[in-house]
């Protein structure tokens, strides 16, 4: 199953000067880091360095399904509604995990989530068959199974979800100074999204308290750019805690004494 969620590509990084760390401190998790070679480079005039390396990239409309079908294969029930307060889920359910992302600036009052605006390209190119992308990380193509996807940008505090079609014409014309051609790509469509970007993940257990009732919520939102790539682990953090909320919940409250 996993060959429709994940692609194993080379990837390219480049660079218009020599950076100070020129192995990087990740080198050896990568599968196959190396520098890249001054014949690689002939192609990249503007590029004086480079990074070779193997990963992956999981994509979303399919890995996403499957995840949420090993839910429902685990007895989870998924319902979808709209609330407004955490405490509409109360008393329904004893524990929340609160995963809204940029809702949490209402649900969590977390003034310190913000969004950052990303535009990308959806582009035929199926003769392109690595991953490169220049060192500020703005510019990329990144070949999936489907298509290819070039980018970016990353506005902060930018809510607008409508595409920009100046925006569009720079970051083809980025890519194409990377890879020529790209200038033969058809069926373009322009994709925006907004990721839920915080100084740090919130991944922490709260209690909340109203009168006499009490609400144990685990927070795991914030991952910015980087929730594909580290959603498995923060995951299995979310657990831990929502564990410990559970034994909270099971041990007896003390007798009285009086």
């Amino acid at each position: 199953m996993w060959q429709l969620e994940c692609l194993f590509l080379l990837l390219i990084q480049i660079f218009q000067s020599i950076p100070t760390e020129e192995v990087p401190y990740w080198a050896d998790v990568v599968l196959g880091f190396r520098k890249m070679t001054k014949d690689e480079l002939k192609k990249f005039p503007q590029h004086v360095f480079g990074h070779a390396f193997t990963t992956l990239k999981c994509e979303g409309p399919a890995y996403l399904p499957w995840l949420q079908k090993r839910v429902k294969g685990n007895g989870g029930l998924i319902l979808t509604r709209r609330i407004e307060d955490l405490w509409e889920l109360h008393p329904s359910f004893d524990i929340v995990v609160n995963c809204s992302g940029l809702g949490s600036r209402q649900l969590a009052g977390d003034s310190k989530i913000f969004p950052v605006r990303g535009q990308v390209l959806k582009v035929q190119a199926p003769w392109v068959k690595h991953f490169i992308r220049d060192s500020s990380g703005l510019t990329y193509i990144y070949p999936g199974v489907s298509n290819v996807t070039l980018g970016g940008t990353r506005q902060k505090g930018d809510w607008n979800l409508s595409p920009d079609a100046e925006i569009s014409k720079e970051i083809l014309s980025r890519c194409c100074a990377l890879e020529p051609s790209l200038r033969g790509a058809y069926d373009l469509r322009e994709k925006v999204g907004l990721r839920p970007t915080r100084p740090s993940v919130r991944l922490e257990k709260e209690l909340l308290a109203q009168d006499s009732r009490r609400l144990p919520v685990v927070h795991h939102y914030g991952h910015g750019s980087g929730g594909i790539a580290m959603h498995w682990g923060t995951a299995l953090e979310a657990t831990r805690l929502v564990n410990e909320c559970v034994q909270v919940l099971r041990t007896p409250a003390p007798k009285s004494k009086l």
